[in-house]
């Protein structure tokens, strides 16, 4: 048999980091046993679901890199094959048609509520005689009255459900549009699903809808019903902790690898390894592995992981990712270092490609005025000297490369028999304008020769203004 999940999410709006935990699982189970991962969308809440949320969850998938090999399949695309499916179940007297009006239902809820009853509905219309009426009603499935429902649980373990316990499940709405838990059935039997992987607040849909396959004959598929993740105070993860949707970690300057790995660390685990490639998670993932309590988000976790990929990922690879902070920044990156290099420099000092672009502005751009708190610091009167023999041993290097550089600074610091902080850090605030950068050789080398000249000349300038205020 083959293994084939699926990830469903309702387009209302972005795909959260829940779900992209959730689709990961689905995804790696099916990959680790050569299945099929299938995507499907349910919008059958037709005011709630817009075209702006389902291309959200798209980018995102495609982001993180979770291939689907079916779909994505729309659930609004498929109210012929529910209907039909509710008219077998009408015909063979699995399901009924339910008149019973708003008002009585709510009273009926209010009347149960005040004994302190379980609010289910009494089954008034269950096996009443049909009406020649045009009175509108809902279509209700006949839930079994004995018995119980039990499935093991990859996560949660033996379940068991009384079926006394379950509603007789509104299957179709009075507008004839057949409802969520339905639609999901019958899916998941058409789509040939053998392992449901999901949020543990479904476990209750689960025996409604076991009971509902069982009466379609169809085969019931594996349940994993995963934990919440919770925020650092233990809350249930919202936006007041910070982001919470896929893209948003993008666009805060996130790798999906990253992102990927924190997830699927957060409530798995195989030994006590904590970096796993996506050919690794692969290899070793299974659905029992799952932990049962709920994960706590670590922010500063996820940024340890991001700087990790940031350093050990080909540079040319996490170029293409910072490219995109930089147009989001509007950095002209055509005149300058190839981004590639500016990974290798600043990795080391960048937890997120959204900081390493801000941090390399000066590459490409010139600045208007240096940094207060480094000039006052640095471009002083005592910089004059250094800075003017810099520039000279800078502009007759005759081939531009961070070994001449080094050697050029050395060289100054020896003539002016200073420590290399009195040439370097006069010389780092003039050519970046702010007082932090990588190592010099490398700094200057990718600025460039004629910026180097052009920005220590204006550094020189400052000095002399301030010696004569």
């Amino acid at each position: 048999m083959t293994i084939k999940t699926r990830f469903a999410p309702s387009p209302t709006g972005y795909l959260h980091v829940g779900g992209a935990r959730t689709a990961l699982y689905s995804w790696l189970h099916a990959r680790a046993n050569k299945g099929e991962f299938v995507l499907r969308i349910e919008d059958t809440d037709l005011e709630r679901s817009t075209q702006a949320a389902v291309d959200a969850i798209l980018e995102g998938m495609e982001w993180l890199g979770l291939n689907w090999d079916e779909g994505p399949y729309y659930q609004t695309k498929r109210f012929d094959r529910y209907n039909e499916v509710i008219a077998k179940l009408l015909e063979e007297g699995k399901a009924y048609k339910c008149y019973c009006s708003k008002e009585r239902l709510e009273t009926l809820r209010e009347g149960q509520a005040a004994k302190g009853e379980r609010q289910k509905y009494d089954g008034c219309c269950r096996d009443a005689a049909p009406r020649d009426t045009d009175e509108p009603f809902v279509i209700r499935f006949k839930m079994p009255q004995e018995g119980s429902v039990v499935f093991d649980d990859h996560v949660r373990g033996r379940i068991e459900i009384a079926n006394e316990e379950l509603d007789d499940l509104i299957i179709a709405r009075s507008d004839g549009t057949p409802t969520y838990n339905f639609c999901v059935v019958v899916d998941d039997w058409d789509m040939g699903i053998t392992c449901v992987i999901r949020g543990e607040d479904h476990i209750n849909n689960t025996p409604k809808q076991i009971n509902i396959l069982k009466a379609l004959g169809a085969p019931i598929p594996e349940y994993a019903h995963v934990s919440m993740i919770l925020g650092d105070d233990g809350a249930k993860l919202s936006k007041r902790h910070g982001a919470v949707s896929v893209m948003q970690y993008r666009d805060d300057g996130y790798l999906p690898e990253a992102l990927l790995n924190y997830l699927v660390r957060l409530g798995w685990s195989h030994g006590d390894q904590e970096i796993f490639s996506l050919d690794e998670m692969v290899q070793y993932f299974k659905l029992d592995d799952i932990n049962k309590a709920a994960s706590a988000f670590n922010t500063e976790k996820l940024q340890w992981l991001n700087q990790h990929y940031i350093k050990s990922l080909d540079p040319e690879y996490v170029a293409g990712y910072l490219q995109w902070h930089m147009q989001d920044q509007q950095i002209d990156t055509s005149n300058g270092p190839a981004l590639s290099a500016v990974v290798t420099a600043l990795a080391e000092r960048s937890k997120t490609l959204k900081e390493m672009a801000e941090h390399s502005r000066y590459f490409y751009e010139d600045f208007a005025e240096f940094e207060e708190t480094a000039a006052k610091k640095h471009l002083r009167g005592v910089a004059m000297e250094p800075l003017k023999l810099v520039q000279q041993k800078l502009a007759a290097i005759p081939e531009w490369t961070q070994e001449a550089v080094h050697q050029a600074i050395e060289e100054t610091a020896a003539e002016l028999d200073v420590g290399m902080g009195k040439v370097g850090m006069p010389l780092r605030v003039a050519v970046t304008g702010v007082g932090q950068s990588p190592s010099l050789d490398i700094t200057l080398f990718l600025i460039g020769k004629a910026r180097c000249e052009q920005r220590i000349s204006k550094a020189v300038e400052f000095v002399a203004a301030r010696l004569n205020s």
